[in-house]
């Protein structure tokens, strides 16, 4: 069978590093035996793969497992993903507000903050704002900038997954085909003052930096923490717009370019005018910005759906009003999505979030959906809330950085 140099199979299993990594990350092989097992590899051949992945950092010994032989002996020893050898930087933009976050490669956040960014105040200010957050988080927990592995950022709207550019986004205006990756890699240097990639983190040139709509985050760190079993997943994001993040076998589906998910301008038969300049879309009449927009029209003021958010937390009964018919308008969309994708989880997320958005949302799905697309689904919020989208975007990298492809070119670069 060929393949890349130093990539053999057995029963259709690739061996490169890249690929012993892999096994061991995903807890099929944690043992030299099992990888030889698995591999068909030589005992030597395992051993100077494990070698540069030692010598990289990015394995470690664990404890001792089972014993291998059934005639005994000693233990086999553990072979873990060394967790603390580099650091992720995760961002999550809404329209006026943003967080940011340090992890660790599995996940767990180190340092956090929040704030207000404006997306309409324009790329080249938030994302210097976002720069200068990063240096602060690194400040804060005592790492140096080369510990950085990567950058994960969400942004409310479309993305091309090629090029990490928002694609005509309705709610970031002035954000259209900008080059985000570039910008923000820069901004990143530029804080923390030094020259990035020359550490053990990066291992080459500057900072890698992948951009991905913010509802494809959230559904991907909800469906990696607490759903792996789920092979078809959906998390519709409500806030200012509505958004989508669908989650099969594991893998983010995003359509081919970019546009899967966006609920938001389905069009439902009213005459609303939408932020997209289109009349009758659902974000139009159901949106946390839609609802928040009635509820000045009724003189309860509210500007964003981050303010229905809390009118709803302090139980106003108008807000909850509006929040349920607003749920029932998104349920009616979402029966045609169940319907049509099967999905074992259905998550709401966003500002609407809550028992009166999510029964309206169950009252007019099960419906209206097929009884037997509803037989096994779960309708339910986020468990991570706000923090859903960093530990998506966290997890978009390392998975990227470490998938088996890329690992040959990094421990390359690193000399080993």
């Amino acid at each position: 069978m060929t393949g890349k140099p130093g990539r053999t199979a057995r029963g259709g299993a690739q061996t490169s590093a890249g690929d012993l990594l892999d096994l061991v990350r995903s807890g099929r092989a944690v043992t030299r035996g099992a990888l030889q097992q698995m591999t068909g590899l030589s005992r030597a051949t395992v051993g100077q793969r494990l070698d540069r992945l030692f010598r990289a950092g990015w394995l470690r010994e664990g404890a001792g497992g089972p014993v291998d032989s059934p005639l005994g002996g000693r233990p086999a020893i553990t072979l873990e993903f060394d967790g603390s050898h580099a650091v992720v930087l995760a961002a999550d933009l809404d329209t006026r507000h943003a967080r940011a976050a340090l992890l660790t490669l599995t996940g767990e956040i180190l340092a956090e903050r929040a704030g207000a960014l404006v997306v309409e105040d324009g790329p080249e200010a938030v994302l210097d704002g976002l720069g200068r957050w990063f240096a602060e988080l690194l400040t804060e927990t005592g790492h140096a900038p080369e510990a950085v592995c990567g950058i994960g950022l969400g942004v409310p709207g479309p993305v091309d997954s090629v090029t990490g550019r928002v694609v005509q986004p309705p709610m970031m205006s002035g954000w259209d085909g900008y080059d985000i990756r570039g910008r923000l890699s820069r901004a990143f240097a530029e804080h923390t003052s030094t020259r990035t990639g020359t550490g053990t983190g990066t291992g080459i040139g500057p900072v890698p930096v992948f951009v991905d709509n913010d509802a494809n985050l959230m559904a991907y760190g909800e469906q990696r923490t607490g759903y792996q079993d789920c092979r078809a997943f959906v998390l519709v994001k409500v806030s200012t717009g509505i958004g989508a993040g669908v989650v099969v076998d594991g893998a983010v589906y995003r359509g081919v370019d970019g546009g899967a998910g966006d609920l938001g301008h389905i069009r439902v038969g009213t005459e609303a005018l939408c932020r997209c300049g289109s009349y009758g879309c659902l974000a139009a009449v159901a949106s946390g910005g839609a609802v928040a927009r009635r509820l000045t029209e009724a003189g309860v003021p509210a500007a964003s759906g981050s303010d229905v958010r809390e009118l709803l937390a302090a139980g106003h009964p108008e807000a909850a009003a509006l929040a349920r018919e607003a749920g029932r308008r998104v349920g009616d969309v979402l029966a045609t999505v169940v319907t049509l994708l099967n999905p074992g989880v259905l998550m709401i997320a966003g500002d609407l979030a809550g028992t009166p958005f999510l029964t309206g949302v169950r009252e007019l799905l099960y419906q209206r959906a097929l009884p037997r697309s509803t037989a096994h689904l779960d309708v339910l919020t986020a468990r991570l809330g706000e923090r859903a989208g960093l530990i998506g975007a966290g997890a978009l990298v390392v998975e990227h950085l470490y998938a088996p492809e890329r690992v040959e070119e990094r421990l390359t670069a690193l000399g080993v």
